[in-house]
């Protein structure tokens, strides 16, 4: 099927851009990677006025550091990522999230900024930033807002992000010792998305016990979400098999996980649990390198 008719246009900075989706906010729809808008827009699922294509804006591209953080443009691709020797170094979360991804396809055109204001539940990126306590940048015509992962997602393929706002950045804090991360994902056969995927940070104080945890879950809710029961059941434990297959059995608690033709609703709450204890004992072993 081919998608309705549309104009394009390709702005050279991100204040032009900002300043089209200003004068046309309801009918107008981002391009980035197109790794999302393109089937969308061929099954006729969007039949936007205008596509505004910011993939030439350069100014998007960069991965830099600055005061502590890791800050990561929003048309930074997947691959990128994967193998940047600085995200590597800084926050190796978010390389092993990207490698997760899709196919060889979806990562070399698809890209970080693309992927979160998609805000598919079952994308891989929305776990690993949410995880992270990642701050998303936004620009608009009068000017720039920082947004909370933890606000950003707010329904399934709906984010925070103003139809006037072009999401410019993602900034993460960097990796601090005795702290280990992990993503594991049960894919989908066909597509690669998350049947389940978690993202989970563990932090040692200098005893070896856990200081502190955060386990995110994708693939079960109609958003990302913080599984808070198994961060408090972890913490001050020794992080013992036994004390991470505790935690693990409350990752699907207090929600209504989905059932679709890939998983039921029974079989999604399963595999959270079984998956949050895999990237749990990742997360933990790669904690006490780090303490040593």
């Amino acid at each position: 099927m081919f998608p309705e008719s549309f104009e394009y246009v390709s702005p050279a900075t991100v204040a032009e851009a900002a300043q089209f989706l200003r004068a046309h906010p309801e009918d107008a729809k981002i391009l980035a990677g197109g790794q999302s808008l393109i089937p969308i827009l061929k099954l006729r699922l969007a039949a936007p006025r205008f596509v505004v294509d910011i993939g030439r804006i350069q100014e998007l591209k960069a991965i830099r550091e600055d005061n502590g953080n890791l800050e990561i443009g929003s048309l930074v691709r997947h691959v990128e990522i994967e193998r940047s020797p600085v995200v590597a170094r800084c926050c190796p979360l978010l390389a092993e999230t990207a490698a997760e991804i899709g196919d060889v396809q979806v990562r070399n055109r698809g890209t970080i900024g693309g992927s979160l204001a998609h805000a598919d539940p079952a994308g891989d990126f929305p776990a690993a930033i949410l995880a992270l306590g990642a701050v998303l940048v936004a620009e608009s015509a009068t000017g720039t807002r920082e947004i909370a992962a933890e606000s950003f997602f707010l329904d399934i393929m709906t984010s925070a992000l103003a139809t006037d706002e072009v999401l410019t950045s993602i900034r993460v804090p960097k990796a601090g010792p005795r702290m280990g991360a992990a993503y594991v994902k049960m894919h989908q056969q066909a597509s690669g998305f998350a049947i389940v995927g978690i993202a989970s940070i563990v932090i040692l104080d200098g005893q070896g016990k856990v200081a502190d945890a955060r386990v995110t879950v994708t693939g079960v809710d109609s958003v990302p979400y913080r599984a808070k029961q198994v961060e408090e059941s972890l913490r001050g434990t020794a992080a013992t098999a036994k004390d991470i297959a505790a935690a693990a059995a409350f990752a699907a608690r207090g929600v209504e996980p989905l059932s679709d033709i890939h998983a039921s609703s029974e079989y999604r709450a399963e595999l959270a649990a079984v998956y949050t204890r895999r990237s749990l004992e990742k997360a933990a072993r790669r904690a006490a390198v780090n303490h040593t």
